[in-house]
């Protein structure tokens, strides 16, 4: 009995702390400099009531700067408000050893687009690359994420992350709050 109880637990423990695979979806070098990004992952998805809201990450180094590339898919029957990205927009990470990591957005202003599927239902995407400082993503390679803010041009609204869960999209795990512990070292020179 308690070597199936070792076995289980040496298992569960391998099984915890196993390195995910690197997914590269573009890993460009050419004579204007270098560009590479992670597969797009979903770090938040809400349905209620017949309206829904994803929201997906993909890490980016365009020429080493290190951004973070998010897609808010919004889904509804119902006609859908628009977020606007300005340039006083930002994304705030709270991390579970208290400190909170800025990203900045330095783009232009930006709401996205409202597109009809097929059943006549409103569909917004709304993109836009997040920039981390040189210093402030050191701590995102150590501490999970509990949470994220984002500013948006008119509001500000919270998503809080969760350990894991089995997205509606796809059916497959997510695991939210460890995505940059994971995912980091795929852009690593």
């Amino acid at each position: 009995m308690k070597n199936t109880f070792f076995a289980l637990f040496l298992f569960l423990n391998l099984t915890a702390f196993a390195q995910k695979p690197c997914e590269i979806d573009n890993d460009i070098k050419d004579s204007l400099g270098t560009y590479k990004s992670t597969k797009q992952y979903i770090v938040f998805e809400r349905s209620f009531a017949g309206n829904s809201t994803d929201i997906f990450f993909a890490l980016s180094s365009n020429n080493g700067v290190l951004g973070l590339e998010t897609q808010i898919l919004q889904r509804s029957q119902d006609f859908i408000k628009a977020l606007c990205y300005d340039a006083n927009s930002k994304i705030y990470l709270q991390l579970n050893n208290g400190k909170i990591v800025t990203l900045f957005y330095p783009g232009t202003e930006t709401c996205g687009n409202l597109l009809r599927d097929e059943k006549s239902g409103n569909n917004r995407i709304t993109s836009a690359t997040f920039y981390f400082t040189k210093e402030n993503f050191e701590d995102l390679k150590t501490s999970p994420v509990t949470f994220m803010r984002i500013k948006f041009a008119g509001e500000v609204i919270d998503y809080p992350f969760r350990t894991a869960f089995v997205s509606e999209l796809d059916q497959k795990v997510y695991e939210p709050e460890t995505y940059f512990i994971d995912y980091l070292k795929c852009l690593d020179n």
